[in-house]
């Protein structure tokens, strides 16, 4: 059907999450699920199952599709950057009434600190540091920004910088604020799947003031392979209103919590 097929890109991303989404909380999905999820025919699924496929984010088996390991999807910069957008937008949106004229800060190679930066020029003057070339990207021609960019070894998986040299640069830093999120946490500890990734996180962290966590409510309450940082270690924590409230109040035993409306 040529309204299928011939659908805006947005239309056709916002599908593509949606799949994307419901293979990884079930595991596996057939082709006729994916169909009826989406309202569209298996031949416009085939091409968006395929267009997954190539981005790392799903595999095809004979009659279906599986989710990648954890390890892959959750840090494939182009599955990161199309998901859960809303909430990460009001997640920012809370974040930036936290920065003020003449600030310097530190954002991490997360979409939600992303989602911060393409607010920060309504704050300025401002100095911003990050490892994250989208954020460059996004502040580099803002006049009343110094633009701190932190280097390393090049990760394509994160379209960020990492490494020995990033974490050494981080380290001669002081900011008066952090702001970072991560792959997973629960009510007590925060996660991440990646060991250099974690390492960077927890320089940034050190290298801060006030540490600052942003995270949306598909990423709680679930672990991930290596711990980041207890929860206690954070002076705030900024989630949208999709927590559970008893998650919500568990929390705000070790922290404060600000809950961004959708």
């Amino acid at each position: 059907m040529s309204s299928e097929t011939s659908g805006t890109t947005r239309s056709r991303q916002a599908r593509q999450q949606r799949i994307a989404d419901f293979v990884i909380d079930h595991g596996t999905a057939a082709l006729s699920e994916l169909a009826e999820l989406t309202g569209v025919s298996h031949m416009t699924v085939h091409r968006d199952i395929d267009d997954l496929v190539r981005r790392g984010v799903l595999r095809k088996f004979r009659g279906g599709v599986s989710a990648l390991p954890s390890t892959v999807f959750e840090s494939n910069a182009e599955y990161r950057l199309g998901a859960h957008v809303e909430a990460k937008a009001a997640i920012a949106r809370r974040a930036a009434t936290l920065v003020e004229p003449g600030m310097s800060i530190m954002l991490d190679d997360s979409t939600t600190a992303l989602a911060l930066a393409k607010l920060l020029p309504e704050h300025a003057p401002l100095t911003v540091a990050t490892n994250y070339l989208r954020t460059v990207d996004v502040l580099k021609d803002v006049d009343d920004i110094r633009l701190i960019c932190i280097g390393g070894d090049y990760s394509r998986t994160h379209d960020s910088f990492l490494g020995m040299p990033c974490l050494e640069m981080v380290e001669r830093i002081t900011v008066d604020a952090a702001f970072v999120s991560t792959s997973a946490m629960n009510a007590s500890m925060t996660f991440h799947q990646e060991p250099e990734v974690v390492l960077v996180k927890r320089a940034m962290l050190a290298s801060a003031e006030t540490k600052l966590l942003l995270m949306d409510s598909s990423k709680m309450p679930r672990p991930a392979l290596h711990r980041l940082a207890p929860v206690a270690d954070y002076d705030r924590l900024i989630v949208d209103s999709g927590v559970e409230q008893s998650l919500v109040k568990e929390l705000q035993e070790r922290i404060m919590v600000d809950v961004a409306p959708l």
